[in-house]
């Protein structure tokens, strides 16, 4: 395999696709990326036998063939040339050689054929959607799934394809997130599908924030995302979700208005003297005024308190305070709206007139 490429046509690609790849394997060759060459066309493909990320980008010209090298060496040298620079590859002999200028580099290899890939089956619904919109499903979702938690199927984010709509749902058994937007076109039936924590993670490098299209496919084992010239395969996790719609269906006849920019200042504020491991804080509501407090086991407090919209009777309850600036911090507009009921209920956090997203975070013991 020989090839000439421009060094801004291979180091994007090549660092999405070395993301994928492991600084530790159980495999040598898992370290490595897979570099095709076919008709002017490269495609670099990176895995850890859970994820697979494949992208193809053009060559100036080449021979074709294929082979594999160290994946994070060969990033770390794309990066260190200087812009606009031109790198030729020649592969023979177990060594991959690149030339650019007066640098030479000489990188072991190892046999394309022993490179794995994720084998897929039949996919049996596809799906298409904006990129932007898919993107931000998890954008607004994905920081409420769980980490290295033992109930597995929290380790990731639900996606939910039901008639004309996708949802994406994400919950650490302590707070949950829930998106919906619409598909240009309906799903063949009711799916679900629980995307594991790294390939919601890798999704953000891959999907772009423009309208292009992104075609989203299932089976039972695994998941797809395709746009032109590039593929982000990912097993699925074999799990029951919980059933989000039943745990949003709490009944919350109280409601809070409050500035969104400014509830999330005061929350930070106060949150500087949490108990850091709990990180919690008591908010104490009552007609036009909501009272923020916190301590540590060091005796220190922090108190606040900002106007709010509320008519109720007067509420203590106490909450995660990380957990609603996460929450906060993922809208966009100027107000925000929670529906409560009593200190031992959730709160329902929302924009205004708009239940296409919502957080439910469940209150603590202070």
């Amino acid at each position: 395999m020989k090839l000439l490429i421009e060094r801004e046509q291979l180091l994007t690609p090549l660092n999405t696709v070395t993301s994928v790849v492991e600084r530790r394997q159980t495999l040598p060759i898992l370290g490595n990326v897979l570099m095709q060459l076919e008709n002017n066309t490269l495609t670099l493909v990176g895995t850890d036998l859970e994820v697979e990320t494949s992208i193809q980008t053009t060559v100036l010209e080449g021979s074709d063939g294929q082979c594999t090298a160290t994946a994070r060496k060969l990033l770390d040298i794309c990066r260190a040339l200087p812009n606009n620079a031109k790198l030729e590859f020649s592969a023979a002999g177990g060594k991959l050689k690149i030339k650019s200028g007066q640098s030479r580099f000489s990188l072991q290899t190892l046999p394309a054929a022993d490179f794995p890939r994720l084998e897929t089956e039949n996919w049996e619904e596809r799906v298409r959607l904006e990129q932007s919109a898919l993107r931000g499903l998890f954008d607004k979702t994905a920081f409420s799934m769980a980490q290295q938690d033992v109930r597995y199927f929290l380790n990731g984010v639900l996606i939910e394809l039901d008639g004309d709509t996708i949802n994406s749902v994400a919950t650490d058994g302590h707070r949950l997130a829930r998106s919906r937007t619409k598909l240009p076109s309906a799903a063949g039936s009711l799916r679900q599908a629980i995307i594991p924590r790294k390939a919601v993670l890798e999704l953000g490098r891959f999907l772009a924030d423009g309208g292009d299209e992104i075609t989203l496919e299932l089976n039972p084992n695994h998941v797809r995302f395709s746009r032109p010239g590039a593929q982000l395969t990912s097993k699925l996790i074999d799990g029951k979700f919980p059933d989000y719609k039943a745990v949003m269906s709490q009944v919350l006849s109280q409601k809070m208005v409050a500035d969104r920019e400014l509830l999330h200042e005061v929350l930070a504020r106060t949150s500087v003297l949490t108990n850091e491991k709990y990180r919690g804080i008591r908010l104490d509501l009552s007609k036009g005024s909501l009272k923020l407090s916190a301590h540590n086991p060091d005796q220190e407090e922090a108190n606040d308190e900002v106007s709010v919209e509320y008519e109720g009777d007067s509420l203590e309850i106490g909450f995660n305070v990380t957990y609603l600036m996460d929450a906060l911090r993922a809208m966009s507009t100027k107000t925000v709206e929670a529906e409560l009921q009593d200190g031992n209920s959730g709160c329902m956090l929302h924009e205004p007139d708009d239940d296409d997203t919502l957080y439910l975070i469940m209150p603590m013991r202070l």
